[in-house]
């Protein structure tokens, strides 16, 4: 029989005080997340949010032309639909599952009110948001100014951060996707990271053997969000 994960297996859940989790807990419903479930589009209006808890959400921009790239990713640090609580109900952007695993959903409306009655949830929601914002900010700066390899490398360790395995369960095409680049790309920066000795690369999965080695080939780009997380939400990482 398979156990289900507890909801404080997402950090940013077990970050609230005994009392509010206790509160919000008869709310929270576990769902499975299958890889490349659209959790939602552009402009829809969102009636749940989800706390990841061994899942991987991509949110991406999407193009008129159906090209795509990604703008976060969200694990189990936090949380997917912060419009809701930010006054927006819909949001511009695609959610996607990049790695498929469980989750904790709540209804919007429960949300809502939690976020009104002020506290530790309000302030820790507020804490993720900035930290995510950051994110998107450095991810927009990296996709302009460094190359794929690098791209893949800070893709690779966000992932692997918010994951308990070293397996990573990824397509080409999927990659492509979310980094905005050409498939052919991705496979060369594959190769060559593979070829160094950091990655195992097969088709639909990437294992990271060198950890350490993608650190110091990656950009600055996975420091500063690393950083920023953890000063915003310190108990959590």
């Amino acid at each position: 029989m398979t156990i289900a994960p507890d909801p404080i297996s997402n950090r940013l859940l077990a970050m609230l005080p005994t009392a509010d989790m206790s509160r919000i807990a008869p709310h929270l419903e576990l769902v499975h997340m299958p890889l490349g479930h659209v959790v939602h589009e552009s402009g829809d209006r969102l009636p749940w949010v989800y706390f990841p808890v061994d899942a991987i959400i991509s949110l991406l921009y999407v193009l008129a032309d159906g090209a795509s790239a990604e703008i976060a990713i969200v694990g189990n640090e936090g949380i997917v639909g912060i419009a809701i609580f930010m006054g927006g109900e819909t949001t511009p952007s695609r959610a996607v599952v990049q790695s498929a695993g469980p989750a904790y959903r709540m209804s919007a409306a429960k949300l809502k009110q939690e976020f009104r009655h002020g506290g530790a949830m309000q302030q820790l929601l507020l804490r993720y948001t900035q930290a995510l914002i950051t994110q998107m900010a450095q991810t927009a700066v990296c996709n302009r100014h460094h190359s794929i390899d690098q791209q893949l490398c800070r893709w690779l360790l966000l992932s692997r951060d918010r994951l308990a395995t070293d397996d990573l369960a990824m397509t080409q095409e999927l990659i492509a996707n979310m980094l905005g680049v050409r498939r052919s790309g991705v496979t060369e920066a594959a190769l060559k990271l593979q070829a160094s000795g950091l990655i195992r690369y097969s088709h639909g999965h990437i294992v990271i053997l060198d950890r350490a080695g993608l650190e110091a080939r990656v950009c600055e780009c996975y420091a500063v969000v690393k950083t920023e997380f953890e000063r915003l939400l310190p108990t959590a990482f």
